[in-house]
């Protein structure tokens, strides 16, 4: 039984990294071009009902998904054993990537931040061209040379910088 659990937990967790662009390939030198792509392709994947902004109805839509996929007996009622079932995924997963993380950056731990930045209010929507506006003004800040391409070094720097204004702030 326990070797089923893993096998389709593994598979599951297979699946879910292969819509994940590697880390070699997000730290990857990026042009601007690259950047806009990502984030029309970021944008898709969010946009659930496809109308061009991103809004409460789109964040409904995903939570929705996500109660279908908790529920598996499909009688759109949670049982005890479907969260627990879910809580126990999400933490070996969870586990799992901090275990990858570790090990490739030494066991030295550190927080990983999504490209897109923060989160959006309860009631605030985005447009595609906001969307891509926001995710190309955070490419320009990292090309601290101008050249239309974000090197790592650029990128790593960018990220040193944010996480001093997170202190900055959490200390104030």
């Amino acid at each position: 039984m326990a070797a089923a659990t893993l096998a389709v937990g593994g598979t599951a967790v297979a699946q879910d990294r292969a819509a994940r662009p590697e880390r070699a390939e997000r730290m990857a030198d990026m042009t601007r071009a690259q950047a806009e792509a990502r984030a029309a392709t970021a944008f898709a994947r969010m946009d659930a009902n496809s109308d061009g902004t991103l809004n409460a109805a789109d964040r409904e839509a995903r939570a929705r998904a996500r109660f279908a996929e908790m529920d598996t007996s499909g009688d759109g009622l949670l049982s005890f054993e479907e969260m627990q079932a879910h809580r126990s995924e999400a933490r070996e997963d969870r586990a799992e990537r901090m275990g990858e993380r570790r090990m490739r950056r030494g066991a030295r731990g550190g927080a990983h931040h999504a490209m897109m930045g923060g989160r959006m209010g309860e009631n605030a929507s985005m447009t595609s061209a906001q969307f891509t506006a926001a995710a190309l003004a955070r490419f320009d800040a990292a090309d601290a040379n101008n050249d239309g391409t974000v090197t790592a070094a650029e990128r790593r720097a960018q990220m040193q910088e944010r996480r001093g204004q997170r202190v900055q702030r959490s200390g104030q």
